[in-house]
């Protein structure tokens, strides 16, 4: 495995840094792959009590790789039944599963899945500087995660619709302000006030912690609503309105659907 993820254990905490800083932390395959099996280990492990997720580098994460998306568009002849790519597909099926909490410290930019996974998350600490933005309309595909099922249900319909249906950013006050963080702090101390807070959440009895946390979330309504999304991408990351937005994309031009 690369060292795209470097994992760290200590007191009970479970530590994944994405680590892809040239790239901006976009994730590539290993990457879903090495967070997926750090989260299934976490899970049958009793000595890790908390998972900490954070990023090295200027930014949280870019997301998922927008040329993966456009090379399925191109495909889309071949009726491709699996149109997300696999490693991502798992990484969107294992979050609703996962047992163990999970804290995210979150800086710079987060766009995408770096949006829909903090609602997978027990606890979120963000820079106030960080812009988080979830562009999924503005390249003609649909919102996964199960995150058009928990946004609107942690921010309102009105605020998650702006969010995914125009592409806009909210900045880390912002995004405390409506709960999708528990704080915002300069951007200098939010890896160490997630990394206290997930200190202490470990030394909480764990089996009465891994219980609450699974009273709050109800793990197969929301795997359902994953896999509804999921049959929804597929569909419309072939359709001829993606295919303009990835070409947009890529000549950095603005798109076109007045023709749809």
């Amino acid at each position: 495995m690369s060292d795209e993820v470097l994992i760290e254990r200590a007191g009970g905490v479970l530590t994944l840094t994405l680590n892809r800083t040239e790239k901006k932390n976009a994730l590539t395959p290993p990457m879903y792959h090495a967070l997926i099996r750090a989260f299934a280990e976490a899970d049958a492990d009793p000595a890790v009590r908390v998972i900490l997720l954070q990023a090295n580098g200027d930014m949280f994460t870019a997301g998922n790789d927008v040329g993966e998306f456009a090379s399925i568009n191109a495909r889309a002849a071949e009726d491709d039944a699996n149109a997300e790519p696999p490693a991502a597909t798992a990484f969107l099926r294992a979050l609703p599963k996962l047992q163990t909490p999970l804290i995210a410290a979150v800086h710079g930019r987060s766009i995408g899945v770096g949006l829909t996974m903090l609602l997978h998350c027990d606890m979120v600490f963000v820079a106030e500087d960080a812009l988080l933005s979830s562009p999924f309309v503005n390249l003609a595909i649909v919102p996964e995660a199960a995150s058009s099922m928990l946004l609107p249900a942690v921010i309102g319909h009105q605020r998650a619709f702006q969010l995914f249906a125009l592409g806009e950013s909210i900045d880390g006050r912002t995004a405390a302000a409506w709960g999708i963080a528990n704080a915002a702090l300069p951007a200098g101390e939010v890896q160490a006030k997630a990394r206290a807070a997930a200190e202490a959440l470990a030394q909480r009895p764990p089996s009465a912690v891994r219980i609450t946390k699974s009273l709050m979330r109800n793990a197969a309504a929301l795997s359902e609503h994953v896999e509804k999304e999921l049959e929804l991408l597929h569909e419309q990351v072939r359709s001829p309105e993606a295919a303009e937005a990835f070409a947009a994309f890529f000549e950095k031009r603005k798109p076109d659907f007045s023709k749809f």
